[in-house]
């Protein structure tokens, strides 16, 4: 209702004064700021300090034996952990690194050495 009373008001010599090309061409070659926005990569984190913090976080899970942790070992059978626990597991390692792992992909992962890979892999890895 209030946009049709507006354009009411609004006079037919305005509207074509409006859309004019004479008043719409100094806009379109004024000279325009250059905006320029750089952004960079983060470096990629070190295989090693990936491992070293995909082993603590497994060692602060109580069920798992610290001296078992090792790159081949298994969540479900080496270190004792349950399906429940693996996943808890990968929700860790997604916290530890700021990083969102699809199902798919988490599924895969049943050993540290196959998070390790993923992770060194995963370019926004914090």
């Amino acid at each position: 209702m209030f946009r049709a009373a507006a354009r009411s008001l609004v006079t037919p010599v305005a509207r074509r004064a409006a859309l004019t090309p004479a008043a719409v061409a100094p806009l379109r070659f004024a000279p325009s700021l250059l905006v320029q926005q750089r952004t960079y990569a983060a470096s990629s984190l070190a295989p090693e300090t990936i491992k070293a913090r995909i082993e603590d976080v497994l060692k602060s899970f109580e069920k798992v034996d610290a001296t078992k942790v090792a790159p081949a070992a298994s969540f479900t059978n080496d270190l004792g952990l349950d399906s429940l626990d693996a996943v808890e597991v990968v929700m860790a390692i997604e916290e530890e690194f700021a990083i969102e792992i699809p199902d798919e992909d988490a599924d895969r992962i049943t050993t540290v050495g196959e998070a390790v890979d993923y992770i060194t892999k995963s370019p926004e890895a914090r």
